[in-house]
């Protein structure tokens, strides 16, 4: 078939070697001049399924309350009069039941599992290298952490997922650089767990692609998607194309072409950030990847320098960097690795992550016949990008899929 796959980010550039390794003619559109230039440009880098867990959880709203008003923060909270806002705050509230908890982190590791496993083929496959790094550590800064991820925690086991509760000492022993003066209390261990450079796998990846026969198309904009017979064509600029089926990757972009069709999803733009740094002392640097709990902020390794990433900004629809998240970023890395690298004269980013109320992403067909999306992935787009990219290629090629789609599809909203 004649698949057009719109959107360049590192869950687009997935699905087009998915479905050009299973012998379809792919195009993929970007309105950038590269691969993975939004919100794959600078996110954390992690490829976890252990933090593929929806940020909404039990007892979330009472902490997000607690920490609005503090110079650092896990979570930043605009005031303005945006109803889209709201009205995701309003679907946001009740998924942080225990049990849609439950329902919704299974979900989300199960696609991260699978994910996880298609990674590492495609990786040792064409023996690809981006700054890639093996484990990962969660910190607990205090006993009330812990005892707030039991939870989560039995759900890991629930999944599979490897994993291990250590003391202050075996989490030092593992990453010795840790900050001595910083409260650590516990630790979980993820031997299994990798993060690494996302925009540099993307461009590994669209090159392999290039080589199996799909064309991109950058600098060049979708503005609507139609029905044109048994096919579907779309507008870039005065010109219009024809494929006889399209995946819509476009992240938040995504609803903008789907609402003319009468396809509404709840997506909202939760403004990310991250600091990038190069490492002064490689001695006292991280040796792979950690996530602070208490903050939501992760720490990668990425070569020679160290990113750190996280902070959810709601209410705020432009590109301005907050000086709260910028702080708490900065404090995260000085609390950990204070003398690895000097975080406040760091490259600084943020992009817009689209998300769903429930963080599950929405994978595969839509009312309009051979119209596929692959979209809401939220914090977890790289983790999941495999995975869902290789489903869509088997949904698109009339099969099925391997991974059980329960909760995966537009039937959740009553859409299918």
């Amino acid at each position: 078939m004649q698949v057009a796959v719109i959107g360049g980010g590192v869950v687009g550039v997935s699905t087009a070697y998915f479905l050009a390794a299973a012998g379809h003619q792919v195009v993929v559109i970007e309105r950038y001049g590269n691969v993975a230039q939004e919100t794959s440009y600078g996110n954390a880098g992690l490829l976890s399924a252990s933090q593929a867990v929806p940020w909404a959880a039990p007892g979330m709203p009472r902490k997000i309350v607690s920490r609005l008003l503090k110079s650092e923060t896990s979570v930043l909270l605009k005031p303005t009069m945006d109803a889209a806002l709201w009205r995701w705050v309003r679907k946001w509230l009740p998924e942080c039941d225990p049990e849609r908890f439950r329902i919704n982190t299974r979900r989300m590791q199960r696609v991260a599992l699978y994910s996880q496993h298609l990674m590492r083929q495609v990786r040792d496959h064409y023996d690809m290298r981006y700054d890639q790094t093996t484990g990962l550590l969660q910190l607990f800064r205090t006993p009330q952490d812990v005892e707030a991820a039991r939870s989560a925690i039995e759900l890991l086991v629930e999944a599979g997922i490897e994993h291990r509760l250590i003391d202050t000492d075996a989490a030092r022993a593992i990453e010795p650089a840790l900050g001595v003066h910083t409260p650590l209390a516990a630790a979980l261990h993820f031997p299994a767990d990798e993060s690494g450079n996302c925009p540099l796998f993307s461009r590994h990846l669209k090159n392999i692609t290039q080589q199996l026969g799909a064309e991109f198309h950058f600098n060049s904009t979708v503005k609507n998607i139609e029905p044109d017979g048994e096919r579907l064509r779309f507008h870039i600029d005065d010109r219009s194309f024809t494929a006889d089926a399209v995946v819509l990757a476009a992240g938040i972009d995504s609803m903008e072409l789907l609402a003319p069709l009468g396809i509404h999803v709840p997506l909202y733009p939760v403004k990310g950030y991250s600091a990038t740094a190069f490492i002064k002392n490689f001695d006292q640097a991280p040796l792979a990847s950690l996530f602070d709990e208490t903050y939501k902020v992760a720490i990668t390794r990425l070569g020679s320098r160290i990113r750190v990433a996280g902070t959810a900004e709601l209410g705020s629809r432009t590109l301005h960097l907050h000086g709260t998240a910028l702080r708490t970023l900065a404090k995260v890395g000085d609390d950990w690795f204070p003398d690895a690298a000097n975080y406040n004269t760091s490259t600084f980013w943020c992009g817009a992550r689209p998300m769903l109320a429930d963080e599950t992403p929405l994978i595969g067909p839509t009312p309009i016949r051979n119209l596929y999306i692959n979209i809401g992935h939220g914090s977890s787009g790289w983790t999941m990008a495999a995975g869902c990219g290789k489903i869509v290629s088997d949904l698109v090629s009339g099969q099925t899929p391997d991974v059980d789609m329960e909760g995966l599809t537009l039937a959740r909203y009553g859409k299918a």
